[in-house]
């Protein structure tokens, strides 16, 4: 399943578009904040189809019987780009376990890339709601590898994937290789060059947000 919420939210869009903005995506605390707030209506909208319980929650008048998560999610995120969305999802899943990943397009002379995993750290996810979260979908290359990796630690009851820009070459990648997950977008776009970028896209994600690095 996809969900493109800019279809149904008008802040989302709102959102979206400062984050394409040349004008606007330079100040990066408002581009943070913006992939973050994404994040935090996007975590709302997955909670509304989680499973809950009833509790008895003593409140200094009487008992009160109140509906809570069944489970807390396991919140992962793929480094660095997809920090400020991951803070997000915790900010309303504040209890959650977290799993980091570090995935990356290692160029070659020719202009191809590689997926490098270097580096990750899981806590127990076997039978568990696992929400990952990237900002971009441009290929879905880094993100289904990330996705593999972290089904080598157990299998994952339910899996829901955030990211603010998709593109559709992307999206069908990842439906091939992951078919049982639901993706939530911010906005979807069609087009990706040769290189592996979204067009219109917004740029580097990462880069945007947390400044130039040196590796390409």
């Amino acid at each position: 399943m996809v969900i493109n919420l800019s279809e149904q939210h008008s802040l989302i869009s709102n959102w979206v578009s400062e984050l394409r903005n040349v004008d606007v995506q330079n100040d990066r605390m408002r581009f943070r904040r913006n992939l973050e707030r994404i994040a935090e209506v996007i975590g709302y909208e997955i909670s509304k189809k989680m499973e809950w319980e009833e509790k008895e929650i003593t409140t200094p008048l009487g008992i009160s019987t109140s509906r809570v998560l069944k489970q807390q999610p396991v919140l992962a995120t793929i480094l660095r780009a997809g920090l400020a969305m991951h803070n997000g999802l915790l900010n309303y899943f504040d209890k959650a376990d977290n799993a980091f990943i570090s995935a990356y397009r290692k160029h070659n002379p020719d202009g191809s890339f590689d997926i490098s995993l270097e580096y990750m750290s899981c806590p127990e996810i076997e039978g568990r709601v696992l929400i990952i979260s990237d900002p971009m979908i441009a290929t879905g290359s880094s993100l289904v590898k990330s996705i593999q990796y972290l089904k080598e630690e157990g299998t994952i009851k339910e899996l829901h994937i955030v990211c603010a820009i998709a593109c559709t070459v992307g999206i069908e990648y990842v439906k091939r290789e992951v078919p049982k997950a639901t993706i939530w977008c911010g906005d979807i776009d069609d087009e990706i060059t040769a290189k592996g970028y979204i067009v219109p896209g917004l740029g580097d994600a990462g880069d945007l947000a947390f400044g130039a690095k040196l590796q390409g």
